[in-house]
């Protein structure tokens, strides 16, 4: 079916009896994290499918936007979640990264906490280990431009062979492709700290160029009931207007 959008902001790319596809936008959560939080993604979802046992198949960053599946009932919840670990749900991201990328590359790298090592101050953060997870990470360049002051950036189409925590994002700042606007795998730890404890601050907004992560789910792909199931999900307003931003790379 064709997007729909409601007047609580949920936008709805596809609609099966069994499941939704949803762009979630930037900035929200799937999940409560605490009982007097902010509305999440399921909660909104809760307030237009009432009565229905939802749950949500893929989770994405508050700050990441694009795609999400959710289960309609118990049944299909277990179906896509099976599918899920045997890989037959098929996911895409785009990002823009800092710096020229090649025009595609895998990258084979193993993926743990580093405060595990004494590598970082920030317990969640994740880092290439060789005692970490087994993780894959496909790319490929869709364009590269520069900005005002020469710096490269790079759009990149991104798929997972593993679903590791944060693997985009901690793969490519081990490739030195940083995604835009990541305060957790920046520069330094201290984006992130200052960011915690201070919001967006003009400081931030000069090391990072951009107030969140560009990173976005941008297809999902899979076979239900002998059919193929395909949705596209474009670059949101904010990640287009700063790429439109860009001029061509020479």
């Amino acid at each position: 079916m064709a997007e729909e959008s409601d007047a609580r902001g949920l936008v709805i790319l596809h609609q099966d009896e069994d499941w939704l596809l949803v762009n979630k936008p930037a900035q929200q959560l799937v999940h409560p994290t605490r009982p007097d939080g902010a509305r999440t993604l399921i909660d909104v979802v809760r307030e237009a499918f009432p009565g229905e046992t939802l749950a949500i198949i893929n989770r994405l960053d508050r700050e990441t936007s694009g795609l999400v599946l959710i289960s309609r009932h118990s049944e299909a919840a277990s179906l896509l979640g099976k599918m899920t670990m045997a890989r037959q749900i098929r996911k895409r991201y785009q990002a823009i990264v800092q710096g020229a990328a090649v025009p595609g590359a895998s990258i084979h790298a193993r993926l743990g906490r580093l405060a595990d090592r004494g590598q970082s101050r920030i317990f969640v953060k994740q880092g290439v280990l060789e005692a970490g997870a087994t993780a894959v990470t496909r790319f490929r360049r869709l364009d590269s431009r520069r900005d005002g002051a020469g710096r490269v950036f790079s759009l990149l189409e991104l798929e997972l062979e593993t679903g590791r925590l944060h693997q985009i994002r901690a793969h490519l700042r081990y490739v030195n492709l940083p995604v835009l606007g990541d305060k957790l795998y920046g520069p330094d730890d201290q984006c992130y700290l200052d960011f915690i404890e201070q919001g967006w601050t003009a400081g931030l907004a000069e090391k990072l160029l951009h107030p969140r992560q560009a990173l976005h789910a941008s297809q999902v792909e899979f076979d239900w009931k002998g059919n193929l199931v395909r949705v596209n999900c474009p670059l949101p307003e904010d990640l287009q207007e700063f790429w439109d931003g860009l001029r061509l790379a020479a």
